[in-house]
């Protein structure tokens, strides 16, 4: 990616260097969500009407049942390597702050308002409850923050083979795309009708919102790249080899052997690429609505 142009982000807060709190971590899980963190996602989510498998977003990208990396894969806090990865999240999370300011109200009538990206090292607290470097970057519309643990870009390239810069920003533009759904008004919409239905219909409303997200991510690079030439040679394969690496499909034939389709929520490999690519091709927000598509 091209980003020497590009300024940083005034809204990054980075509280790598903050204990978390969570001592040895939460109870129940190896590399996944604990129930204390679900129990409080769920019930933030009835309390502000979300359904709390947004909540997390990227959670689930990496419920694989296997142990978080370890954090020394990564270069030291303060170090040349750490800065210049902060400042590369904090240059993409610039170019969706200018791409949704625009192409937000022209496309939706709706104003854009930043959402805070949240830097943290091992464990830290969101509004939607504890955060730890297990569940993934997630957004939180209780606060509407992103949060993100840089780690899980090690986690992507050694573990998912889907490493890369663009793959990287992909995932911020994900998240910043759930915040744009929490801007149109669709994840409270989403929680209440998922509130009347069964759990495989309400998990496959989830998979429309999660193929949202990543056509929305797809919108922003179509924009960013028209604006700014941010793409270079490889950048898409990249973005698509992650989004391919975090289908349900594959985590689940991963983690068991097997897959559940009624379980997913999160969207196949071969639907994830899919909706990246349409966001990409068109860079319209209009075209990214899975939830009245009659094939996903």
């Amino acid at each position: 990616m091209r980003l020497d142009e590009i300024g940083e982000s005034n809204n990054i807060e980075d509280r790598r260097g903050q204990g978390g709190g969570f001592g040895g971590g939460f109870p129940g899980g190896r590399g996944g969500l604990g129930f204390g963190t679900i129990a409080v996602l769920t019930l933030v989510g009835y309390l502000f009407g979300i359904n709390p498998a947004i909540l997390i977003g990227g959670a689930e990208m990496i419920g694989t049942g296997r142990d978080t990396i370890s954090q020394r894969s990564l270069p030291p806090p303060g170090s040349a390597g750490q800065d210049e990865l902060r400042s590369f999240v904090s240059r993409v999370l610039r170019t969706n702050e200018d791409v949704w300011q625009q192409v937000l109200p022209e496309q939706s009538g709706v104003a854009f308002r930043p959402a805070s990206l949240v830097l943290f090292r091992g464990a830290t607290r969101s509004a939607c409850g504890g955060a730890q470097s297990a569940m993934g970057p997630f957004y939180c519309p209780a606060d509407t923050r992103i949060y993100l643990d840089m780690s899980f870009f090690e986690q992507m390239r050694t573990r998912m083979r889907a490493g890369g810069d663009f793959a990287y920003a992909y995932v911020i533009a994900h998240e910043m795309g759930h915040h744009i759904q929490n801007l149109l008004g669709i994840l409270p919409r989403v929680q209440a009708a998922q509130q009347r239905l069964s759990r495989r219909e309400a998990n496959a409303l989830s998979v429309r919102a999660e193929l949202m997200a990543d056509c929305l991510a797809g919108v922003w690079a179509h924009h960013a790249n028209q604006r700014w030439r941010i793409l270079e040679q490889g950048d898409l394969e990249e973005a698509l080899a992650a989004a391919a690496a975090i289908g349900d499909d594959k985590l689940q034939k991963q983690a068991q052997g097997y897959i559940v389709p009624d379980s997913f929520t999160h969207g196949t490999s071969e639907q994830r690429m899919r909706w990246l690519k349409q966001g990409l091709r068109t860079g319209s927000v209009k075209a990214c609505d899975t939830f009245n598509a009659r094939a996903l």
